[in-house]
């Protein structure tokens, strides 16, 4: 390594001792058996984290409201009102705060304050085998989808795509996160009826493990070290604000790195805003025909999973069942201890 480089990072707070031990951890943990959290308790506290963009003191302030009428504590990370830019404090602040919430023996669970952009920068940050030894429920979405899968690839803990601390605390959200979190239920997620429908892409049932998150996230991770296997997996993705091309596109990329291949099922949740864009174009089902059907697996367009104000909690890492022509994901195992 030459000097300028060492400079660069010692500099910008990351020693060469720090990425080249985290590198280790990445490329030297061995497959093991999945570890599920601990489940939340009346009474637990929540660390709350802001891993990627700024918030603010009202986001907080919400935060803790809801989560004090649920009857719990809340903690806050040491650097979470930072700001760097328009992320929420420099990187190795960021990657502390996530470290220092898995190994607090004070803190039951962590919950991210907002998505936006920053996670994929904190992942070499990370210590997994720290967090391996230290069990915890992860919660959020959107561009949290980078802590959610690299967590759970790397350090084989279950994680859970639900609402981030600035969502809408409703009762449907709650009516899936009090029982799978609290409890310990096997549930089954099925749309509201009366509020969003499905689109079968193809019918049929399958099962494997449940792995997805926010499919331009999930893309800009290919390539890195912090993705799981994809062997029989079933892959749910979500997206907001995307024109089809766009989608098309990321589509692609999966396909072309030889995941979409291996899967067993495919969910799409919501594409919240996603518009054809300028003539000529596509819709977005006819792009899920073309890229999704030729794989011949149970897929749907429409769980309630995304930028949505009524969500699903969905465990990544555990057996699944899914019903593409009723739209459902039935788990099989519960998702935590």
């Amino acid at each position: 390594m030459n000097i300028k480089r060492r400079r660069f990072l010692t500099t910008s707070g990351i020693t060469v001792a720090t990425v080249l031990s985290s590198l280790r951890q990445v490329q030297g943990v061995p497959p093991q058996t999945i570890i599920k959290p601990p489940r939340i308790r009346v009474g637990d506290t929540i660390g709350l984290v802001a891993p990627a963009s700024v918030i603010e003191q009202s986001d907080i302030d919400y935060a803790r409201k809801a989560l004090t009428d649920l009857g719990l504590k809340v903690k806050l990370g040491k650097h979470i009102l930072e700001r760097y830019g328009y992320l929420a404090g420099k990187d190795t602040e960021r990657a502390f705060d996530i470290n220092e919430m898995f190994t607090d023996k004070s803190v039951q669970a962590i919950l991210a304050m907002r998505g936006g952009w920053g996670c994929n920068r904190i992942l070499p940050l990370l210590n997994y085998t720290r967090i391996r030894n230290n069990p915890k429920i992860l919660i959020g979405y959107s561009d949290i989808t980078s802590l959610l899968l690299a967590i759970g690839a790397r350090s084989r803990i279950v994680t859970f795509h639900s609402l981030v601390a600035t969502s809408s605390w409703n009762e449907f959200t709650l009516s899936y996160l009090r029982p799978i979190l609290f409890d310990g239920v096997t549930m089954i997620m099925q749309n509201l009826t009366t509020e969003v429908g499905i689109e079968v892409i193809t019918p049929g049932k399958a099962k494997g493990k449940l792995v997805g998150g926010n499919l331009s996230v999930l893309c800009a991770m290919i390539g890195s070290p912090y993705l799981p296997s994809w062997n029989r997996r079933i892959l749910f993705v979500e997206d907001i604000g995307e024109d089809v091309y766009r989608v098309d596109r990321m589509l692609t990329q999966l396909k072309n790195a030889g995941i979409l291949y291996q899967i067993s099922g495919f969910i799409f949740g919501q594409c919240t805003n996603c518009k054809p864009g300028e003539a000529p174009t596509f819709v977005l089902a006819q792009v899920l025909r073309d890229h999704i059907q030729p794989l011949g697996i149970p897929a749907w367009y429409g769980s309630m999973i995304g930028h949505i104000r009524n969500k699903f909690t969905v465990p990544l890492g555990i057996d699944v069942e899914i019903d593409a022509s009723a739209g459902t994901i039935k788990m099989l195992e519960s998702a935590v201890e």
